[in-house]
């Protein structure tokens, strides 16, 4: 039978359960990569496992998000990071070297390997025909022991290129068409598999930043065939014996197949506050921007850093733009240095920041009052940048530098000048000296802990009966981001019970000291969510805070994919309704109650949930497998895996 790429590598990674889509398989890890912002939590889970070294082929930490270090504890962070990984056999990516997804592409990325990361975006390695997945921290550190990592068989659907992008037309607007054509909601349990005459015209970098910006449709990953293209990409990155040839096979089955012309797109943006607000650039033409921000895991390669400099090249930034570039790797910046590039856009006026996250998750360049800003990232979700009343707009290189230099958005096709042609090197410089590798004596590895770090948060087991107060109420599209924050609160994420102190403060400030009431007087805190809850990072404490503060519930029309994997880690009951009209008879302090819960659970049937406060009751779903089922009476991961060591 023909099978698709996907299909090909995950039975080639088949440790549980069957190929069969809609089904839940378990799948070898060959690879896993954490970044600092989630890494710590996943590594003090690792060792609470008791492990003496990771399991995978290649585990690697990276220091991309919280780099600034304003107080001691992003750096006590970083010391305890580097201290575990040289003892648990873990590649160590320094502050600096680069962002997470950019410097895996470049330096780990291996067509036919599975990479699970705890982060969301970790998708951008399909650039390279690797199925690169997003996942909770604990689920990277289960990996790392050794564990499966379990999913839905995922549905298969076919995004066709033809065609060829016409100049100033770029890989980030052949995702935002794709955003237009799937919105943000609906396409959790699906794979994004690329075909075509047209993908064989597109370069590693400019799939890796399609790969990556899939993330915001929902799909579990989505990937490229590893093509003579993908063995150009590692013969320059000196890594030719990584590349084995892999596509789908002729006649391959697909759920769904998508056709898209490439020489009939245009320069698109997401418009605030949605990556699926799609616009085209045209459209919005002459409207004043403020800020420019280029970089972010989605468009920092050597090759879009490039495209500005040349189109920058000789010009000065508008005297009403802040212009902002951060390079994703060390690499890129070296390569930029020697060819003259960095100078120029230096000239040019640019604010050069460090190789890493920064601006994209709100922890640094926060926009003036009610700005327009425009940036090359993948979410412009409310107050991500760090200013709530700015305005963001997702765009292509192109499409930013074209604003430096008019400071209005504008389509770059209107320049009137050459589109910047950019090859890919034949040779990267290579330099991994910021990649430390693990201790050759780990025994003699002592762990770091500053102060600012805690242990994981410990659950109880499932009660028989929910007896709790909803305490916030949120519409559809609910992010981790509304949930609890990144940017500056970022550093508390090894501090859980500070950390929650800032949980929903986006969209009510006042739910921390109300859950803490509720929590304090016994009762249990439930949620209230629309569609598509949970969207966006794989923050893992967007499950672990909420956690620690007592809901043991959330009611929602839907959830996405890994903060539904995230609720069950942490024990939290992850509930649909079966009417979703019964969201509207729900008002926020409504005192309700799911008796039975731990039974039903266990049946596999829905619950049913009583408003006391209004005197009706209605049921909800809990559609779990087996496996899922056992870890949410628990009361989560951590107590499933020490319920089953026990009863060894």
């Amino acid at each position: 039978m023909a099978k698709t790429l996907t299909q090909k590598i995950l039975e080639g990674h088949l440790v549980a359960g069957e190929y069969e889509p809609g089904k839940e398989i378990g799948i070898r890890i060959d690879q896993t990569l954490t970044q600092d912002a989630t890494g710590t939590m996943a590594y003090l889970q690792l060792e609470a496992m008791g492990l003496d070294k990771v399991k995978t082929d290649n585990s690697v930490s990276f220091v991309d998000h919280n780099t600034i270090q304003i107080g001691f504890e992003n750096a006590d962070d970083h010391r305890y990071l580097q201290t575990v990984a040289a003892k648990y056999g873990i590649d160590y990516s320094r502050a600096g070297n680069g962002i997470c997804h950019q410097v895996h592409l470049e330096r780990f990325g291996k067509p036919g390997t599975t990479l699970l990361g705890a982060d969301s975006h970790t998708p951008t390695g399909g650039g390279v025909g690797q199925i690169a997945i997003g996942a909770g921290g604990l689920d990277v550190a289960l990996a790392m022991a050794g564990e499966p990592f379990f999913l839905t068989c995922p549905r298969v659907i076919k995004i066709n290129l033809t065609g060829k992008l016409e100049p100033w037309v770029s890989a980030k607007d052949v995702i935002l068409k794709i955003l237009g054509i799937f919105t943000t909601k609906g396409n959790v349990g699906c794979v994004f598999e690329y075909g075509g005459a047209g993908a064989e015209t597109l370069t590693v970098p400019e799939r890796a930043t399609i790969t990556n910006m899939g993330t915001e449709c929902g799909v579990t990953t989505s990937i490229f065939p590893s093509d003579e293209e993908t063995r150009k990409f590692l013969r320059a990155q000196a890594r030719e014996g990584d590349w084995q040839e892999l596509t789908a096979d002729p006649g391959a089955e697909y759920f769904k197949v998508v056709d898209i012309n490439l020489s009939e797109l245009v320069p698109m943006t997401a418009t605030p506050h949605s990556p699926g607000n799609i616009s085209a650039v045209k459209d919005l033409e002459g409207m004043e921007v403020n800020q420019v921000c280029v970089g972010s895991c989605t468009n920092s390669s050597y090759r879009d850093l490039m495209v500005v400099a040349k189109t920058l090249k000789g010009k000065k930034v508008h005297p009403n733009v802040s212009f902002i570039l951060a390079p994703g790797s060390k690499q890129v910046v070296d390569m930029l240095a020697r060819n003259g590039a960095l100078a120029d856009l230096i000239e040019t006026g640019v604010r050069l920041e460090e190789n890493t996250c920064g601006f994209c998750i709100g922890n640094s360049q926060s926009p003036q009052t009610d700005a327009v800003s425009l940036r090359t990232s993948n979410r412009n979700f409310l107050a991500r940048s760090g200013t709530k009343s700015a305005q963001v707009y997702l765009v292509s290189p192109e499409t930013a530098a074209a604003a430096v230099i008019t400071g209005k958005i504008t389509d770059p096709r209107d320049l009137g000048m050459p589109y910047p042609k950019v090859d890919t090197p034949d040779e990267f410089i290579i330099d991994d000296s910021m990649i430390l590798s693990p201790s050759d004596d780990p025994r003699g590895v002592e762990i770091y802990r500053g102060p600012n770090i805690g242990a994981p948060p410990a659950n109880d087991p499932l009660p028989e009966t929910v007896t709790g107060v909803v305490t916030i109420k949120v519409g559809d599209n609910t992010t981790t981001d509304h949930i609890i924050p990144a940017g500056s609160k970022m550093k508390y994420r090894s501090n859980v019970p500070k950390y929650s102190e800032f949980l929903f403060e986006v969209l009510d400030p006042e739910f921390y000291t109300r859950a803490r009431e509720i929590k304090d007087s016994g009762r249990h805190n439930i949620i209230v969510g629309g569609l598509s809850y949970g969207q966006g990072s794989s923050r893992e404490h967007a499950a672990l805070c909420p956690m620690h503060m007592g809901v043991k519930a959330v009611l929602t029309k839907s959830f996405e994919r890994i903060h539904t994997a995230n609720l069950i880690n942490f024990g939290i009951v992850p509930a649909t309704f079966k009417d979703e009209g019964d969201y509207d008879t729900i008002d926020r302090d409504d005192r309700l109650e799911i008796p039975d819960i731990r039974e039903k659970i266990r049946r596999g049937e829905p619950l049913v949930v009583k408003n006391i406060t209004k005197g009706v009751e209605f049921e909800v779903d809990c559609d779990l497998s087996e496996r899922a089922r056992d870890i949410l009476l628990a009361g989560g991961m951590l107590s499933y895996i020490k319920t089953k060591r026990d009863d060894e």
